[in-house]
Formats: structure tokens, sequence, C-alpha cells
């Protein structure tokens, strides 16, 4: 391994982690940089740079920011549900219970739907390790916690009667690794019946073992029959299935440090299974890595469907299939960008909207929900990390800073009557 790369590589957090590190662990003993600092040069050393922390409180309603919004003629926006510190992924249950995962704080949430303005929500986990990961199956509640994951089956009847299940845990039986930087899991099932788990590298940048990180896994549900799906793919945490072609999309986490105004976060399509998508040698629209590339680097990578801004943290995103909306957007995608905290004019804190080419390799990206971000300030009031349609064709954003859910809706202006 280069000295470069051993530079650059973060320790595991978990006494697991840092045996199965070994001789690598020795190595880096001297490293006491945070994991989001790997990779800086010692010319940024004082750089004021750093990730934002994400309030661990209750937002209370009338301080989330729902003035700030704006969206296209004819959308607007409300507070679905509020009070849920942390709010990140989403996943909804056959009875219309949204489970909501976190990373910092640790839980995982249930929003009960009783159709009126104030949902009742419950924590139904706490004390996890980054539970960001939720997905949904035939009755069944799938959490992931690093590498940790759990099944609640029946959660649905057991919330009714004021019940929470013992979860089965599946960790033994999925073998995921426990490294904590970029550790934090995306759960989805493929129209395949299939779960598939992202498993981010366990550093800003370095060389990884093609065949446990910088992946996209697919499992049977039970954690049996492991594939890898995409290779080279630093850290996806959002991704969806085309509802017509059935092919895997998904947005990724570029590399910190080597500019502030590059590489470009990632829109990717994945045509064929195993694919590589770059990481650690080449970046963005074939940007190749100063440390760890060469001029062949980009070579047999597959280049991204669509940028997004530099260092913008795309994560959840869906394709559109519901009827509300216009025509156009129809199997749309909608990307939730969190927002970047290293670059000094801040990036992202929106939802974009992904229109695909006609040959469905490509796509066009615009703005959909802004107005988080104040570029006069360079301040943000919001962060979405999520996006998640309902069966009446409104899209749920979920927004991390706020602990809050917003529901987008739309109806036809009467100028376009």
């Amino acid at each position: 391994m280069p000295p470069a790369c051993l530079k650059r590589l973060t320790l595991a957090v978990s006494v697991a982690g840092l045996a199965a590190a070994g001789s690598l662990t020795a190595a880096l003993a001297d490293n006491h940089q945070p994991a989001w600092a790997q990779g800086r040069s010692a010319e940024m050393a004082d750089s004021p740079l750093a990730p934002h922390a994400t309030p661990l409180t209750v937002t209370a309603r009338e301080d989330i920011p729902l003035d700030h919004l704006r969206l296209p003629d004819g959308f607007s926006a409300e507070i679905w549900a509020h009070g849920m510190p942390g709010a990140r992924m989403m996943a909804r249950g056959d009875e219309g219970t949204l489970f909501i995962g976190t990373r910092g704080i640790g839980r995982v949430y249930a929003v009960l739907d009783n159709g009126g303005d104030e949902r009742e929500h419950r924590i139904i986990a706490e004390g996890l390790t980054q539970p960001n990961g939720v997905a949904f199956k035939d009755g069944s509640l799938y959490v992931a916690a690093i590498n940790r994951i759990f099944r609640y089956d029946d959660i649905e009847t057991h919330l009714a009667n004021g019940e929470l299940p013992e979860p089965e845990e599946l960790t033994e039986a999925f073998g995921l690794p426990d490294d904590q930087h970029h550790g934090w899991k995306f759960l989805a099932f493929g129209p395949d019946g299939r779960l598939y788990v992202p498993v981010g590298a366990p550093c800003n940048g370095c060389e990884v073992d093609p065949d446990t990180h910088a992946t996209i896994h697919s499992f049977e549900p039970d954690g049996s029959d492991m594939r890898v799906e995409a290779r080279g793919v630093r850290n996806s945490v959002g991704f969806d299935f085309h509802p017509e072609t059935g092919e895997l999309w998904f947005t990724d986490n570029n590399q910190d440090w080597i500019s502030e105004h590059g590489p470009n976060d990632e829109l990717n399509r994945l045509s064929e299974t195993g694919e590589h998508f770059g990481f650690p040698y080449c970046h963005g629209v074939g940007v190749i890595d100063p440390e760890l590339g060469d001029a062949d680097a980009c070579n047999g990578t597959t280049l991204p469907a669509a940028t997004l801004d530099p260092h913008s943290a795309p994560l959840g995103m869906r394709f559109y299939s519901g009827d509300m909306f216009p025509e156009e957007y129809r199997n749309a995608m909608f990307i939730a960008s969190r927002g970047s905290w290293n670059r000094t004019l801040s990036a992202g804190y929106d939802v974009r909207v992904a229109m695909i080419s006609y040959d469905g390799e490509r796509a066009g990206m615009s703005p959909f929900l802004v107005g988080f971000l104040d570029p006069r300030e360079n301040t943000f009031s919001g962060r979405p990390v999520d996006v998640l349609q309902m069966p009446d064709g409104a899209l749920l954003v979920s927004d991390e800073q706020n602990g809050a859910i917003y529901r987008i809706s739309y109806e036809t202006p009467s100028y376009m009557e």
C-alpha cells in the first residue's frame, strides 16, 4: 500500500475494527487527525472548514424555516411531522407508518399518521450506532446500524397495540464491516426482492478491498447470498430503481480536500453487475486522483450519469411514479443534498430533480426545492437528507437540521387552468 494512502486512511473505531486493522493500525498510531480531516494537506492545517454539528434537541414548530422554502409554480410545502431530532432516511410501512433513521442521536422513529395536523411519533429504538438505514418489506422493518442489522417483524401491528417487538439481529448473517467512517448505511429492497446495502470507503481517500469496501452489495433478506453489485463507490447514501427498467441509480459523495471546487459529487447508473465507478483512482467526470491515480486511472471506469456541485452531499433519492405532479416529472429522480462543509462558499442544502435523457443513460439536473441556503450570508437553516413518495403522489422531504418532515404537494395554478 503506498505511503500516501496510509496517511489518508481512517482508524476503525470499534474494538473489532481495530483488531481487524492489525498492522495497519500500528502504522497509523501517530495519526491523530479526526476522520473528516484525513487527506487535508499541511497547508490547510489551519483551515476553519469543519463539519457542522447536527442539533440533537427538538426544534419548535414555529422555528422550522417553512417560510424560507421556494418551489416551482403550483407546488407548496407544509410541515407534515416534527419533533424528531436528527431525522434522516425514511421508509413507509404497509399501514402508513413512516419509519425514520438517524445518525448522531442513535434513534429510530415511527410516525403514526392519524390524518391530523399533529402526527404522533414514537422512539422505537435508541442507543444504536448511526442507525441511518431503514427499509420495510413483508410487514418487517429492517434497520442498519453500521454493521448491525435488525429486523422488527410485524411491527405495525405491535405499534397499533402499543407494543414494540424485540428485534431479531441479523448482524452475523450479513457480515458487514464495522468501520464507522462512511459506515452509516442506506437500505432499499430492489425489484428482485433482494436487500441492497452500500459499504463506504473507511477513509477519505485510500486503496480498499474491492470486494468489501467502496461497494454496493445485495443480499437475500436473511443476509445470505451476498453479491457485489457496484465497485469504486466512495460513499453512497441513497439509491433507487427505475420504475420501468429496474436499473439501479445512486448518489455518491466524492473525495474531500482535493479542492474546494472539485471533484463533483455524482449521480450514477448501474447497467451491469460489478461495474467500477472509479474510486479511489478516478473521481467525477474523469478527474485523476493526484496521489493514487495514473494516466490510465479513468480507463474502463463508468463515468457519472450526472454531476452535482462539489461537496454538496447528495444523499437520499427516489424516482417519481405518482400522478399528483405534472407529467414531466414522471420517472424523474428527486435528490436531497444535505449541503457542504468543506468549501468556503456553501453548496447544496436543496432538493434537485434529475430528468433522464432519451437514451436512458444520462440525466439533466435542475433545482426543485431551495431556500435553506442563504447565499448572501452563506448560512443555512435546514439540511434535506431524504425524499419519499406518498401513495397520493405527494413527496416527503426529511430535514435533519430541524428534525422535521415536509410534505410537498401540487395543484395546477389558476393561470394555467
